[in-house]
């Protein structure tokens, strides 16, 4: 079952779909989800009438999305008593994109701004943010996610979650979604690089302090560390994806 730790995430993830692309968003939206590790390897999707419901789509609509999801190897189905849909471990590197190099180098370039300006600006609302116990252990139990990584899938997972969980206390939903975007984004640029232990350390450490400015009230240090903790992530694409 999925924790109750991890609602603010899925709540930061999963939106109302609009328009015309019920199914396509609903993939998408759920994709996403489990390639970011918001939804976790062995561990079951909401049930059918709540997942409907938050996405505002039919069952119908909703199964077919289920069914796409199951066709890809991002999750299984058992019946019974017990049973249900069931998330499975998928391949640790997204396709690279087939774009020409001048496109793929401006797509990154965009991300890398949007994200340099979305996310240390969370960092700081999150330190400024009256925090409440859950919101607190949710930003510590991401953190120790970290300690629990036996794979460099595992760790950009749980990379992928502390940012959204930073996102998610500072109580907005727009600044929730701009977040999942620059996630998912950055989450399939990241695994078309080398995972590099250097950097792996000195993000480590970027991320305590982030977490614990956060926690501390501290928003100048959060925001600061954020910053650079972006800034050596986009030189890391620029200087390696193709």
């Amino acid at each position: 079952m999925t924790s109750t730790t991890d609602a603010p995430l899925i709540d930061a993830m999963l939106h109302p779909v609009r328009g015309h692309m019920a199914f396509e968003s609903c993939v998408e939206q759920l994709g996403s989800a489990i390639q970011l590790g918001i939804f976790r390897p062995g561990s079951k999707l909401p049930n059918e009438r709540d997942l409907a419901e938050r996405l505002n789509v039919s069952r119908a609509t909703l199964r077919e999305a289920i069914s796409a999801l199951r066709a890809a190897g991002f999750v299984s189905t058992t019946r019974g008593r017990g049973g249900g849909t069931i998330v499975e471990s998928i391949a640790s590197e997204w396709p690279g994109g087939a774009h020409p190099a001048g496109e793929r180098h401006a797509e990154i370039e965009d991300i890398v701004v949007f994200r340099s300006v979305i996310e240390p600006g969370a960092a700081y609302r999150a330190a400024k943010s009256p925090l409440d116990h859950e919101q607190r252990a949710l930003l510590t139990d991401c953190l120790n996610d970290f300690n629990q990584v036996t794979s460099p899938a595992d760790y950009r997972q749980a990379d992928a979650r502390l940012h959204l969980a930073i996102a998610s206390v500072c109580g907005s939903d727009e600044l929730s979604k701009a977040c999942s975007l620059v996630q998912a984004k950055v989450h399939q640029f990241l695994a078309e690089i080398p995972f590099l232990q250097k950097n792996i350390a000195n993000s480590d450490e970027q991320h305590y302090t982030i977490v614990h400015g956060i926690l501390d009230g501290d928003a100048e240090r959060a925001r600061f560390v954020m910053h650079e903790h972006c800034d050596a992530t986009a030189a890391l694409l620029k200087g390696l994806l193709k």
